[in-house]
C-alpha cells in the first residue's frame, strides 16, 4: 500500500492506455473492444486516438512501439498504444467531462470519423474506384 501512495496519478505510468483494439467495430468483445460496436469506429490508429486526445485538451503521449496482447496482426496498422492523463498531481480530474477512461474512448470513437484525414480519405476513395474502372478497360484492350 505505501508504494501506491507514493506515486502520483502525474507519473507517465499512471496515465491510463487505450489501444486502437478498444474502439475497433471490426474487433469482437473478446478481441478487445470496450466500447458498443454502434459507437466503435473501423480501424482506428493510435496517432488518430493522440490527435482527437490532444485537440480536445488532455495530455496524451504515443507509444508507437506497443503491441496489444490480443492483437495477431503484427502489421504497422496495428501498432502503438497512447497514453492520456485523467487526473493531476493532487487526484482531481485533469477535464471534468472525463471522469473516467471509458469516457475518453468513447469521446475518442465519437471525433475520430470527424478528423481531417478519415474525411479525406471517403473523398479519396471515388476516384480510386474511378481508376480501377479505367483499368479494366486497359486490360480489355491488351486482350484484343
Amino acid at each position: 500500500m505505501a508504494c501506491a501512495t507514493a506515486r502520483s496519478p502525474a507519473d507517465q505510468d499512471r496515465f491510463i492506455c487505450i489501444y486502437p483494439a478498444y474502439l475497433n467495430n471490426k474487433k469482437t468483445i473478446a478481441e478487445g473492444r470496450r466500447i458498443p460496436i454502434s459507437k466503435a469506429v473501423e480501424n482506428p490508429t493510435a496517432t488518430e486516438i493522440q490527435d482527437v486526445c490532444s485537440a480536445v485538451g488532455l495530455n496524451a503521449f504515443l507509444e508507437k512501439n506497443k503491441m496489444y496482447s490480443r492483437e495477431w496482426n503484427r502489421d504497422v496498422q496495428y501498432r502503438g498504444r497512447v497514453r492520456v492523463q485523467l487526473k493531476q498531481e493532487d487526484g482531481s480530474l485533469c477535464l471534468v467531462q472525463f471522469p473516467s477512461r471509458k469516457s475518453v474512448m468513447l469521446y475518442v470513437a465519437e471525433m475520430i470519423p470527424k478528423l481531417k484525414t478519415r474525411t479525406q480519405k471517403t473523398g479519396g476513395a471515388d476516384p480510386s474506384l474511378q481508376q480501377g474502372e479505367g483499368s479494366k478497360k486497359g486490360k480489355g484492350k491488351k486482350k484484343k
